[in-house]
């Protein structure tokens, strides 16, 4: 029977697997528009319409967003909680501003490093609710293991070179790294809502969070360069949107049961497996995909039973 971490990792996995496809749409919109933070800002608007309209004909949605309502009310959920989507929109925020300076490989280890390094404070200052889990050697070498895994499939990657901004790259490698500490501490927070009022009253709260952060980014682009003239026909660069709330509130129930930092590696496994069948399918699969692979997929492992040796020491 699997249990209650393996049942987690599984789902980090598909979450993992969500995100990869979603980049993948979200980036041939933005493409076609010519500003990826709109295409973001598209993706929201549509995953939020879709809840709007299943609260609306669900009474049982309504009342976890009651529960929700009630508990900020009350004091029993800090209303900070709420604020997860802020760091979603920062982290497609980020994508915009520093991708074309520093590429593709610096920015993904950037937040994949300060995503895992985060998740270990998180886990140890109990942020989600599942509790709190000391910070050991084992999961530090899982976390160092994770970020090697992206390294690994980052520098595997042909890029177009970086642009030359005049800004030092140490401030532009803060602006990802800044996000991905963001992503662990939404994972958290979103778990937290999701442990108040269900999965989908938290994923609601993220994505009009998240929407109205990145209108508020995409503002200067509006205003000196005005609307999209024209925009995509092809149904399936719209689909992100509902990607994003089905592995949005898969997160909000995942992390109540492995913690961030086993959350964390799970997704990013999931993402180099799906990048590396996506990659596999349009004939460029490259060879460090593979050993890539294989060394997340250990950290995962790690770090999965050093959570369970921590679970089952009283001490923890």
């Amino acid at each position: 029977m699997v249990g209650r971490n393996g049942l987690g990792a599984i789902f980090g996995f598909c979450i993992g697997g969500g995100v990869a496809v979603q980049g993948r749409i979200n980036g041939a919109l933005g493409a076609e528009l010519g500003d990826g933070v709109a295409a973001a800002t598209i993706s929201f608007g549509i995953g939020l319409l879709a809840l709007l309209i299943a609260f609306a004909v669900s009474p049982t949605l309504r009342s976890g967003l009651g529960s929700v309502r009630t508990a900020t009310t009350d004091g029993s959920l800090r209303p900070w909680y709420l604020l997860g989507g802020v760091c979603g929109a920062f982290f497609v925020a980020s994508q915009g501003l520093t991708i074309a300076a520093i590429g593709v490989t610096a920015f993904t280890v950037a937040v994949v490093a300060g995503q895992l390094l985060s998740s270990l404070v998180v886990d140890r200052v109990g942020l989600a609710p599942n509790g709190r889990t000391p910070i050991t050697w084992w999961r530090v070498l899982a976390a160092g293991l994770g970020i090697i895994g992206v390294v690994l499939a980052a520098s595997g990657r042909d890029a177009p070179a970086p642009a030359d901004t005049g800004v030092p790259d140490y401030l532009l490698i803060a602006l990802p790294a800044l996000a991905g500490i963001g992503l662990a501490w939404q994972q958290a927070v979103n778990g937290r809502v999701g442990a108040v009022g269900g999965p989908f009253p938290a994923t609601l709260v993220n994505f009009t969070v998240g929407l109205i952060a990145l209108c508020l980014f995409d503002t200067y682009t509006l205003l000196t360069k005005g609307l999209p003239t024209q925009f995509p026909t092809t149904p399936w660069l719209y689909l992100g949107g509902l990607i994003g709330v089905a592995f949005i509130a898969l997160a909000a129930i995942t992390v109540s049961m492995i913690g961030v930092l086993l959350l964390g590696l799970t997704s990013v496994a999931g993402q180099l497996v799906a990048a590396l069948l996506l990659d596999t399918a349009d004939g460029r699969l490259a060879p460090s995909a593979l050993l890539s692979c294989a060394i997340v997929l250990v950290a995962v492992i790690m770090a999965s039973r050093a959570s369970t040796s921590s679970a089952d020491d009283p001490r923890s």
